[in-house]
């Protein structure tokens, strides 16, 4: 087997999904803490220490202790090369969570235990049921009062649409939690609540057959529980179907404490050991496979201003087949140029690794001169293939953008220009009066407080948003066939552009779409800019 082949075969590039303060970014950095990448966990929220998580860099995630942007993160352990994708968990963020999973081969979701499936949590595991991706599940904080187990698992069952195997099983939560029984291995490993920033502390490991030892450490009561909690369990769960698994239509469910780091670790080895290589993916040209192809890759996620004293833009590339190689040339196929891939780096949160090389599974960084768009394809200069594109997301909610200081027009055209080719807004223009206005349109409404925030923080220029009452976006698709100035509307509609000077109608109301149609016989609308 060629090294090419063993460093593909080692890689695993997994996404974590979860809502908000579910404890996603914790349990990303007991990863981390596993291997080697950093020796000493930060706490999220920032009130007992000063350190902030490593994979939220943004001021503003720093200041409102909340992931706003996707971070990447790579880590050695136990023979594998991991990428972790964190995505954000907050709901106005969703598209670059959706941007995020089509880059991952599988996903580990993360559950409150007192508090079930949330809104959030349905949301991205639909994202990762469009895409068949496998799902392990993580049920934290039983450091915590905890709902019922049962009921727990019913309810992934129920609210996902995906049966649950659980590999371990928690003796209660909260103050009486005990620790976990390991249905493979049939013993109890006892909880040991470890200092919040270090590695796991010393579990005592008792076989389910030692009933006098088991009574001794966690109690009578406990263990008759526990005892018949395991009978019912191997009645009535899921058998444990790798194939299944990796179809996702099994979740493997482990439970533990991020926060007191119990758990991590043997849910760590179990992911491991049932999840895949770098899978497959599709291009125009068919089925593209990891090993048996040269390099390529396609870009999932654009970042502006990571490091500030630079002012530089990173596209995030996913790399899909073969081995890449920081002197090769290579052919940006949207753009029909062959280019050598400027300053390739490996990004750790906001810190940076220069590479030599990086095979498929891997996440590398480029510089980004403004050539770049999400979706694009990157390959070798002799191949022809183009990656399947990544949808985009129609704005719901809608601002008028004003400009304090008109002297600051360059910087703001600029600034705005750049948050939009991130993908995390989209703007329009209107033109009123002679003049041109700029109109933002976002999936959540956080999104707006992020744009104000970074215009300030990264380009000097203030802002002021007028927010506006549309709901629905509408391109026209067949702009080449209809005279827009004659086009018959509703009293409720406005017509604009899109960056690419493709015309579009936003409507307050759902009904004046129908309407518009109505009167304007030919007219053909749609929900996705085609181009």
């Amino acid at each position: 087997m060629s090294k090419e082949v063993q460093e593909i075969n080692r890689r695993r590039t997994f996404a974590i999904i979860s809502h908000p303060d579910a404890g996603k970014t914790t349990l990303t950095e007991k990863f981390l803490l596993y291997g080697g990448a950093i020796n000493l966990a930060g706490s999220v929220k920032g009130k007992a220490t000063a350190r902030h998580a490593v994979s939220d860099w943004m001021e503003i995630e720093k200041e409102r202790g909340i992931s706003v942007t996707s971070s990447v993160l790579q880590f050695e352990y136990d023979g594998y090369c991991i990428n972790i994708l964190d995505t954000p968990g907050h709901q106005d963020f969703s598209e670059d969570t959706y941007r995020t999973l089509m880059a991952a081969d599988s996903a580990v979701m993360v559950i409150d235990a007192s508090k079930g499936v949330e809104a959030q949590t349905r949301k991205l595991f639909k994202v990762c049921g469009m895409r068949g991706i496998p799902i392990f599940t993580f049920i934290n904080k039983l450091d915590r009062d905890a709902n019922d187990t049962f009921d727990l698992l019913d309810d992934i069952e129920k609210e996902l649409g995906i049966a649950t195997c659980p590999v371990n099983w928690p003796i209660g939560s909260g103050k009486e939690f005990k620790g976990v029984y390991d249905r493979e291995k049939q013993c109890v490993i006892s909880y040991s609540d470890t200092e919040k920033g270090t590695k796991e502390g010393v579990a005592t490991e008792i076989p389910i057959q030692d009933e006098e030892h088991l009574r001794g450490l966690i109690g009578d009561a406990a263990a008759d529980k526990l005892l018949g909690e395991i009978e019912l369990l191997d009645g009535a769960s899921a058998e444990f179907d790798l194939e299944e698994v990796r179809a996702g239509r099994l979740t493997p469910v482990c439970f533990g404490s991020a926060l007191t780091n119990f758990g991590v670790e043997i849910f760590l080895k179990h992911f491991l050991n049932m999840t895949t290589p770098p899978l497959p993916r599709m291009a125009d040209v068919g089925l593209i496979k990891p090993t048996e192809h040269e390099f390529s890759a396609f870009v999932f996620k654009i970042q502006a201003n990571m490091n500030k004293a630079h002012r530089d833009r990173i596209a995030f590339m996913r790399i899909c087949s073969g081995k890449f190689d920081a002197q090769m040339e290579v052919r940006h196929v949207q753009g029909n140029k062959v280019m050598r891939l400027s300053q390739p780096q490996q990004i750790m949160a906001d810190e940076r690794k220069i590479l030599s090389e990086a095979y498929a599974g891997d996440i590398i960084g480029v510089f980004d001169p403004g050539v770049f768009s999400i979706g694009d394809t990157i390959c070798m200069p002799k191949d022809k293939l183009a990656y399947e594109g990544i949808p985009t997301f129609a704005p719901e909610h809608f601002a008028r953008v004003r400009q304090l200081d008109t002297m600051k027009r360059k910087q703001f055209v600029k600034g705005i220009e750049q948050i939009a080719q991130e993908g995390a807004i989209q703007i329009f223009t209107e033109m009123t009066a002679g003049m041109e206005e700029v109109i933002v349109g976002v999936v959540g409404v956080l999104q707006f407080d992020v744009l104000k925030y970074r215009l300030e923080n990264e380009y000097n220029v203030e802002i002021r948003l007028e927010n506006l009452p549309y709901e629905h976006i509408r391109w026209i698709e067949n702009k080449e066939e209809v005279n827009l100035e004659k086009l018959i509307g509703t009293s409720d509609m406005k017509k604009v552009k899109d960056m690419k000077g493709n015309p579009l109608l936003l409507f307050v109301n759902s009904w004046s779409i129908g309407m518009t149609l109505d009167r304007n016989k030919g007219l053909v609308l749609t929900e996705f800019s085609r181009n």
